[in-house]
């Protein structure tokens, strides 16, 4: 990604997370009734909402949540 900063005050930083499934979470979830593709899609929404859930404003916080849901295939499943 690309950041254009227009203002001298401000410090932005980029991230991201790779790695993989934790195995005993997908069995756990396995064992409880759902298919891999749907526990992973659970991992996965857990994953982004830790992030979502330190937004402080509200109504944004809501609209990062739409977007994950959104962009997660089966999202409307969770």
């Amino acid at each position: 990604p690309e950041l254009e900063i227009y203002a001298d005050d401000v410090k932005c930083a980029h991230g991201a997370t790779v790695g993989q499934m934790d195995e005993d979470s997908l069995f756990y979830l396995r064992t409880r009734g759902l298919d891999d593709a749907h526990a992973r899609r659970v991992l996965t929404y857990a994953f982004a909402a830790e992030a979502i859930d330190r937004i402080d404003l509200l109504p944004l916080r809501k609209q990062a949540r739409a977007a994950l849901m959104a962009r997660l295939p089966g999202g409307e499943l969770l």
